[in-house]
This record gives structure tokens, C-alpha cells and sequence, in this order.
């Protein structure tokens, strides 16, 4: 039986990408909201075509990794029928949550990841600022999507639609969709918080296309009318030279982990244990600048 075969729909998705940005450019500036600093919009930018580059041979890497799977260990075969298709959004969404999840728990994810959050602002152009090195070794969070049996071409298809469908919410020019649609679904509201370097805002809302996995598993944060979002991260690295944006937190790890007298388990922690985590205690991590906002203002919804 012949492979079949799956469109690229990044590809024809780019001039959609321009063209939501140029309106949002303009409809934030006929409200007065400044959004896109041009530095800044040029950083992230330059930091999505060099994902699409680097993307020609970290998606080779992910597609033999799926095919040999698929090929040698799948449990079973699902057929590519309508049902299957939503049966895999359902899959993908869930692995993308864990996914987004761990990048900001695990230092030597968020290593990748942090590369999203590095803008203090927040536009369609901030959807763009993509990592140059995720693409390696992310896709280890689908690999028990082939081993259950569906297509390798069906899983890329379904990972570029849940990424097409995120760069809409990168955005303040809509306030909140109608609330049912906010009950289920990632909204420009929901992705603001998980935005946000407030204490109250940080590590919540991871999901993908749907919402309901953070109010399953307790990340969910609604967006306050009284705490403003305020984006970057706890410590932003000011610089829009896209190669330090890139590489400036796996600097910082490999320092740490290198550095100083210490214990070969401590420097294997400095890979595993989330952003902020100091073998001396020094540290601070998010749910401990969480916790202390909490105990000042209140409960946060």
C-alpha cells in the first residue's frame, strides 16, 4: 500500500500571516495600542524564518523517528478515515499540553522554549518567534502517537494545524471571544496570562488549541481586568540580536551545569529541575513567586 501523502499547510498559510499582521498593525493603531515595536517585530521574525531553515532538517529527524516506529512497534493501524482525523486532534492537543507543559518545568526544555517568551510585547509577530532548536528533540512528547498507530503524515498534518491555529491568539487586539468559546478553547485572552512574567500569571495556561486540559489538570489562570499583563520573562535578556535570543539560556545552562564545586546529581538537576532552581537553595522558582502573590492579593480568579 502506497504512503499517503499530507500538504504542507504551513507553507500556504504564510500570506495569511502577513496579512492578519498588517490588519493588526493597523486596527491596534486606530485604537491607540501600541503593540509592535519594530526591533523588536524584526527579531521575531528572523527568529521564525531561522526555525523554517533549521525546520528542513529537524522535520526529517522527526519523520524518521515516526516512520521507524510506526514501521517496526505500532500496536495498531488506524485507518486515515474522518474519525480518525478527530481522534487525533484530540491526541495531538493533549501531547502538545504535556509538551508545552514540560518546556516550562524542565530547564533543559525550557532551554528551547524560552525563545517564545523572550519579547516584552505581544503581536502576531511574537506568534513567529520560534526556537532553532526545539524542532531536535520536542517531538519526543508525539512519539506515542505512531506507536499507537497513526500515520506519521497524519501526525505533522495535525501538529501544523494546532500551530496555525496558536497565531491568532498572539494578540491584544481582541478582548475575550463569547464564553463558551473561551470554556473550551485557547483564546487571545488565555494566551496572554501565559505571557505574562506577573507571579500570578506565570507557568499557567499551556494549552494548544483547546483549554479544557488546564482546567483538568489545574494550570488554568483566567486574564484579571486588575492584573495587567505584563510580558517577558522574570528576568528578560533585553537584546534583539536573534542569535543571543536564541542561544543565550543554553549559555546560561551550560554554565551552570559545568561551573562551580559541585555534585555530579546536583549538575544533572540543573537539566531537569525547573527554571530558577539553584543547588544551594538560592533559587526561586515560579510557583514559589506564585504562592507569595497569592498570599498578598488574594486567589487570583
Amino acid at each position: 500500500m502506497q504512503d499517503p501523502t499530507f500538504p504542507n499547510i504551513i507553507f500556504f498559510a504564510i500570506p495569511f500571516f502577513v496579512i492578519a499582521m498588517l490588519l493588526e498593525l493597523y486596527v491596534t493603531a486606530k485604537e491607540g495600542i501600541k503593540t509592535y515595536e519594530s526591533k523588536d517585530a524584526f527579531s521575531s521574525i528572523a527568529m521564525g524564518l531561522g526555525n523554517v531553515f533549521l525546520g528542513f532538517f529537524s522535520k526529517a529527524l522527526v519523520l524518521l523517528a515516526f516512520f521507524y516506529i510506526y514501521e517496526n512497534f505500532r500496536l495498531f493501524t488506524i485507518p486515515i478515515v474522518w474519525w480518525s482525523f478527530i481522534l487525533i486532534f484530540f491526541t495531538d492537543d493533549f501531547a502538545y499540553y504535556w509538551f508545552h507543559r514540560i518546556s516550562h518545568e524542565c530547564r533543559l526544555f525550557w532551554a528551547s522554549h524560552v525563545v517564545h517568551h523572550s519579547s516584552q510585547h505581544y503581536n502576531l509577530s511574537t506568534a513567529l518567534r520560534q526556537t532553532w532548536s526545539g524542532g531536535f528533540y520536542s517531538f519526543v512528547f508525539w512519539l506515542w502517537l505512531p506507536l499507537l498507530g497513526f500515520h506519521p503524515g497524519m501526525i505533522i498534518l495535525q501538529m501544523s494545524i494546532s500551530l496555525i491555529y496558536q497565531f491568532w491568539i498572539h494578540t491584544e487586539a481582541i478582548d475575550k471571544m463569547p464564553k463558551w468559546f473561551e470554556t473550551v478553547f485557547n483564546t487571545p485572552s488565555h494566551h496572554r496570562v501565559h505571557h505574562g512574567r506577573n507571579p500570578l500569571y506565570l507557568d499557567r495556561n499551556h494549552a494548544g488549541i483547546l483549554i479544557i486540559w488546564d482546567r483538568m489538570f489545574g494550570t488554568f489562570q483566567p486574564e484579571l481586568k486588575d492584573e495587567k499583563v505584563v510580558y517577558g520573562l522574570v528576568k528578560n535578556i533585553n537584546t534583539y540580536n536573534p542569535i543571543s535570543i536564541a542561544f543565550t539560556e543554553w549559555i546560561d545552562l551550560f554554565k551552570d551545569f559545568f561551573s562551580g564545586r559541585k555534585s555530579l546529581k546536583n549538575r544533572i538537576l540543573y537539566l531537569f529541575k525547573p527554571p530558577g532552581w539553584r543547588h544551594d537553595g538560592t533559587g526561586q522558582l515560579s510557583d514559589d513567586l506564585r504562592k507569595e502573590w497569592l498570599e498578598s492579593n488574594g486567589n487570583g480568579s
